[in-house]
């Protein structure tokens, strides 16, 4: 739920229902959670996995240092990250991430991460999360392949053909 939270802060989204504590509901359509921030963070390729209980453990402690020094008082039913208000989440993570926070790589990395889960869906197969309506894709305007399986792009987007394929290229798009 913590680095759910960490995700809908870098990229927000819509709050999966009434009740959802994690995802602060400050934007429309799916955010980072939506799009699969948690399925990326925990896939082996990216090596972040083992260390998700000790980051969402040290957010947890910045949270409850920074609702202390802010004089909030956190709701005791979710981790302290969670209880934050976004606006108290968003200034939270700006500090985490400022060049002279000696935890700025790992923190960076997870936004990255989810910044990866929203513009990629680095942890599904393309044509898999465009079926399943992935929001990220969806909202950045990703087509489908044609019919054949194959990616086909009717207009160019330079607004013009910037070379003409080698004679030798095959149906598929390989070289010869």
């Amino acid at each position: 739920m913590t680095l759910e939270a960490y995700a809908d802060t870098i990229l927000p989204g819509e709050k999966r229902n009434p009740d959802d504590r994690a995802v602060a509901g400050v934007s429309t359509g799916g955010g980072a959670v939506a799009s699969g921030a948690l399925d990326v963070l925990r896939t082996e390729e990216g090596g972040m996995a083992p260390a998700l209980d000790t980051l969402a453990d040290l957010l947890n402690d910045h949270a409850t240092r920074y609702a202390d020094e802010h004089g909030l008082t956190p709701d005791p039913a979710v981790p302290p990250f969670v209880a934050l208000a976004y606006d108290h989440r968003v200034a939270l993570v700006r500090q985490l991430v400022a060049p002279d926070h000696p935890e700025r790589e790992a923190w960076v990395s997870v936004a990255m991460f989810s910044t990866i889960a929203f513009d990629a869906a680095a942890h599904m197969h393309t044509t898999d999360a465009l079926a399943a309506g992935h929001p990220g894709l969806t909202t950045m305007g990703y087509y489908g392949p044609d019919a054949d399986g194959l990616w086909r792009f009717p207009s160019f987007s330079y607004g013009r053909a910037l070379a003409r394929p080698h004679p030798d290229t095959t149906p598929s798009g390989s070289p010869a």
